[in-house]
């Protein structure tokens, strides 16, 4: 029986121009959807899991779209909540070789900014759930956001259902009155994964130094916080926006180990590469034997990723392992 994985977060339009088009010069754009929480579900479902994600949209033709874009992508949606306000969208204008991509966020006033305090029955959306997965984004958007957000990880310990996050956060947010280090510590707290770099842990929750190595700073992030069980980071060295390699890292309290390097040498949509590597984690610690090789399975996740268009890492686990086994031929599967 597959394992269920349940995420909240919001979820916005994505208009880009054609190919690599400036806006500029586009007369037309694409539409996709996609969110840091939604693209890990989608993500997970490609691996064959039983993913559900959270969220409010619209109530309107366009919030019923992008329910229709989750279950195509075969999410469960029966718990998503519909109100008021609008879809929050973005522009990425995607970069080539020594132009970088560009974004600009359009989210005021979403309908997931106005999510309220006990909106969501989480004892029951958890239920039998195996796994749940936030990002510092989500407690961004709103207080409500936020505060749901807690209800959801204090539910999830109180059932016995482990809980990670990537704390990266967007400084465009926090414009409701509270700072991130006055929300994300109490987040953190019922958190057993913490995806994180040495920066993010400075930034985003006020422990360690940008200068630290990953096992120093998860030293003084498992002090902080004596829950947590697993930290994970990954490294990329950007050689053009069109050349990336990925390393990735996990530190499981006694030894930092690392995956193999890989070179992503023609990057089709950079975008989401982080929401896989995320997945991939998820997917090795809930189902491979050992951390070495879940974090092998989250680096090659990231790495395909690059050559898939639009947010989601729409790939299998055959895909995947096939990478972690060193066949980077791209020959036709026939």
């Amino acid at each position: 029986m597959s394992k269920k994985v349940v995420t909240f977060g919001e979820v916005m339009m994505r208009f880009s121009p054609p190919g690599f088009a400036k806006f500029s010069q586009a007369t037309t754009v694409e539409l996709a959807y996609g969110g840091g929480e939604a693209n890990v579900t989608i993500s997970l479902a490609y691996f064959g899991m039983d993913a559900f994600h959270i969220t409010q949209f619209p109530d309107n033709l366009i919030g019923r779209s992008a329910t229709q874009y989750l279950r195509h992508h075969w999410l469960h949606t029966k718990y998503i909540s519909y109100g008021d306000g609008r879809m929050g969208k973005y522009f990425l204008e995607k970069g080539a070789v020594h132009r970088p991509s560009e974004v600009v966020y359009e989210r005021d006033n979403s309908a997931f900014s106005k999510i309220k305090p006990g909106m969501f029955d989480w004892k029951r959306i958890l239920r039998n759930a195996d796994w749940f997965h936030w990002t510092g984004i989500t407690p961004g958007i709103s207080e409500g956001a936020a505060q749901e957000c807690l209800t959801a990880i204090k539910t999830a310990n109180k059932i016995g259902v482990p809980v990670s996050v990537d704390v990266h956060s967007r400084k465009s947010l926090w414009q409701y009155g509270k700072s991130k280090l006055e929300v994300m510590p109490e987040l953190v707290e019922g958190c057993d994964v913490i995806i994180a770099s040495p920066y993010d842990m400075q930034e985003n929750l006020g422990v360690a130094k940008e200068s630290d190595d990953l096992f120093s700073a998860s030293e003084k992030l498992k002090k902080a916080f004596p829950r947590v069980k697993k930290v994970i980071d990954k490294k990329r060295e950007a050689l053009s926006a069109s050349h990336n390699r990925i390393k990735g890292f996990i530190w499981n309290g006694v030894e930092t180990l690392a995956s193999p390097s890989l070179d992503v040498t023609h990057i089709v949509d950079r975008v989401g590469t982080g929401d896989a590597y995320a997945a991939g984690i998820i997917y090795g610690l809930l189902n491979l034997e050992d951390d070495q090789q879940a974090v092998n399975f989250a680096a090659a996740a990231c790495a395909l990723k690059h050559t898939v268009e639009g947010d989601a890492n729409v790939v299998t686990v055959e895909d995947v392992k096939n990478l972690v086994e060193g066949n980077t031929s791209g020959r036709i599967k026939r």
